[in-house]
């Protein structure tokens, strides 16, 4: 015998369940169809792994909170593209563990800032925002620059992501610690910046 929706609803361990279960399915039918994408599972042409110091740069980018007032993702939207560049892409983020979609923008999207403005640009920016942007809010990372980068797990990290599905070689795990040798963390920040969005060719 079926029961009744007010029936249910007087026995809290049950419904609890029943919303459970009912979520669990909505959920499987949304998520695990997109596993077998090719546009959401394969890296888009031209795609590459982060390098060190651009992964290195990522570290620093989440480690100062920069992802809680700027967003990496452009959507499909008229006002969006025209401002940013190309609609973001799910193939732009397989190597990206975890992607830095965002929602909140205090500031603008990143995700196509790469190649957008001079290294130089960006040392005078986040150094103080407003010597090249007067009405900036954003906060100076001065200490950026005279911080050297840590190389000490750079190594553990690509091993990691390798298993995640980046494709680092053996000769690029080996030769990471070398190549972060004299580099500052502003370095690391200004080359992970610079790749963003790149990979996509978009008008400017």
């Amino acid at each position: 015998m079926l029961m009744r929706h007010e029936d249910i609803e007087k026995k809290m361990g049950l419904l609890i369940f029943l919303i459970i279960v009912t979520i669990s399915i909505g959920g499987i039918v949304q998520i695990v169809p997109l596993f077998f994408m090719h546009s959401t599972t394969e890296p888009v042409t031209g795609l590459k792994p982060y390098s060190p110091l651009q992964l290195a740069g990522r570290d620093i980018y989440v480690r100062e909170g920069c992802y809680v007032c700027h967003s990496q993702m452009i959507r499909p939207f008229r006002a969006e593209t025209e401002r940013y560049g190309h609609y973001s892409l799910a193939g732009e983020f397989v190597y990206d563990h975890p992607f830095q979609w965002g929602s909140k923008r205090t500031g603008p999207d990143l995700h196509r800032v790469g190649g957008r403005y001079s290294d130089e640009w960006h040392r005078v920016h986040l150094i103080n925002p407003r010597d090249v942007v007067p009405e900036s809010i954003m906060p100076g990372y001065p200490w950026l620059e005279n911080t050297p980068v840590d190389n000490s797990d750079i190594q553990t990290r690509m091993r990691v992501l390798r298993k995640l599905g980046s494709p680092y070689s053996d000769d690029e795990i080996a030769s990471a610690t070398g190549s972060l040798e004299g580099k500052t963390e502003m370095d690391a920040m200004i080359a992970y910046l610079q790749v963003l969005g790149t990979a996509v060719k978009t008008r400017r």
